[in-house]
């Protein structure tokens, strides 16, 4: 079929899915954006960096949490419904934060925040798969994927113009009135009708499963304050793990599923979803590094530590659609496989720059890090649902979904770990400069040992898919 031929998108469709698409890119926009002013918060409100960074990290794991019961909204409520829910948790907790005076109160703002972000992601990708043709797929989650990937970064340099300039408030306050014209944007055009099953929802599984996600995070978050101690980490990780075999009996045995994990038997989904979510382990997690290893070993402000992300951002963004066509052309994997083997390279780098490391230096790393990753991540969703029978489309969105928020969760966590393994230890500013590059140095190294290992995986991925047939 030529381009010509190829059926036209009606415009009600493109207006929903630009509908969802704002309501995801606010949520992670803010995200991202609190991260340069974590230094300001920490003494504004009286915290640690390794609490101040639960604005991040629990607001992910909420994400996570609420994600994993879209694939059961999504088949039982309208997205309509579902995005008039989003965008008021959106307003109710932007409005918290605006207001708040103390930590605890902008960090209960920001977890209302994010069960907005967790239903409207899931929803973006689901309008996609149900009303775009498949020829066309590829292009369309490169696009959606483009949304939310240019956030990540966008969002320092948006908090850091706003928190040098005026105030972090500010960064709350800008972005609302573009939620409420967004608001109507999707009430007038999102119809798409749900499946109508009548099964009750299973809090039990739920409970389980977000006992398990908060114990893993709560593990990792403790590695860094432990002092050689075992028992603060290795407690929490003892529980996730009887939890996460509860939740697993649990969800598998009782009359309804919160996540179905049965897309996960294929190994070719499996191997995408490790990837998937290492990738934004690491994407995440470094847009988190960066801007504080800057404020305190370049001595930059907030605006240019978000400045050192925005070209990667941008480039990166630029290139998801651009992927998405090469995957509707030429297959998934090539631009799969060329994205990944540039990632590496840019997390090596990343690892080795500790005694050359400058500003403009992370600038050109980071571009070549998203522009890897946006060749890679989209093309592993839209591959994954290319493998699974239609009735598991929205399984496979919802557990693609919450696996890279819960990757993003972690990844805070355990490289504020890494940070503050150091700083906890640091005493005066000199000692905090050298505390901040040796944990640097730790976390990058980290990231690109995960980065090789997950491209052996993409390469594993291909030459089996190749093996059984698959045009790839």
């Amino acid at each position: 079929m030529s381009n010509s031929e190829q059926p036209k998108i009606p415009l009600t469709t493109n207006l929903a899915i630009l509908a969802a698409a704002f309501l995801s890119f606010a949520g992670v926009l803010l995200e991202t954006s609190m991260n340069v002013t974590f230094p300001e918060l920490a003494k504004e409100l009286g915290v640690s960096l390794d609490t101040i960074q639960w604005i991040t990290t629990g607001y992910l794991l909420v994400v996570t949490i609420t994600m994993s019961t879209t694939a059961f909204l999504l088949k039982r409520d309208s997205v309509k419904r579902l995005f008039i829910i989003s965008s008021a948790l959106f307003v109710i907790g932007d409005l918290l934060s605006v207001l708040a005076p103390s930590f605890p109160v902008l960090l209960a703002g920001r977890l209302i925040q994010a069960g907005s972000t967790g239903l409207s992601m899931p929803m973006m990708y689901q309008v996609i798969f149900a009303l775009i043709p498949k020829r066309r797929i590829g292009t369309y989650v490169g696009i959606a994927s483009m949304v939310v990937s240019l956030a990540p970064a966008l969002g320092p340099t948006y908090g850091g113009a706003l928190s040098s300039l005026l105030s972090w408030r500010y960064i709350f306050i800008v972005i609302l009135p573009f939620v409420l014209l967004n608001f109507f944007l999707g009430t007038h055009n999102l119809k798409l009708k749900p499946q109508g099953i009548q099964k009750h929802f299973d809090f039990i599984s739920l409970a389980f499963l977000a006992v398990t996600l908060f114990s893993f995070v709560w593990a990792t978050n403790q590695l860094g304050s432990a002092h050689g101690t075992v028992l603060p980490w290795l407690i929490p990780l003892l529980i996730g793990c009887c939890t996460l075999a509860l939740f697993i009996w649990t969800n598998n045995h009782g009359n309804t599923q919160v996540l179905s994990l049965h897309p996960l038997k294929n190994a070719s989904i499996s191997i995408n979803a490790i990837v998937y979510m290492m990738l934004m382990f690491v994407n995440i997690g470094i847009s988190f590094v960066i801007p504080i290893y800057s404020e305190v070993v370049f001595h930059v402000t907030p605006l240019a530590a978000g400045l050192i992300l925005l070209p990667g951002s941008i480039i990166g963004g630029a290139i998801s659609p651009v992927a998405g066509l090469a995957y509707d052309r030429y297959g998934a994997f090539k631009p799969i496989l060329s994205g990944m083997v540039l990632f590496t390279i840019a997390t090596f780098c990343f690892s080795i720059s500790s005694s050359w490391a400058t500003p403009m230096a992370f600038m050109f790393l980071f571009i070549l890090l998203r522009a890897g990753m946006n060749m890679a991540f989209a093309n592993l969703l839209s591959n994954s649902q290319s493998l699974a029978p239609m009735q598991q489309s929205a399984d496979v969105n919802s557990l693609f979904n919450m696996l890279q928020q819960y990757a993003g969760s972690l990844g805070t966590s355990i490289l504020a770990s890494g940070l503050a393994f150091y700083q906890n230890q640091a005493h005066g500013p000199a000692a905090q400069i050298a505390a901040t590059i040796q944990g640097g140095h730790l976390d990058y190294s980290l990231l690109f040992v995960i980065a090789g290992v997950i491209t052996i995986l993409a390469f594993t991925n291909w030459n089996r898919q190749r093996k059984l047939g698959f045009h790839v």
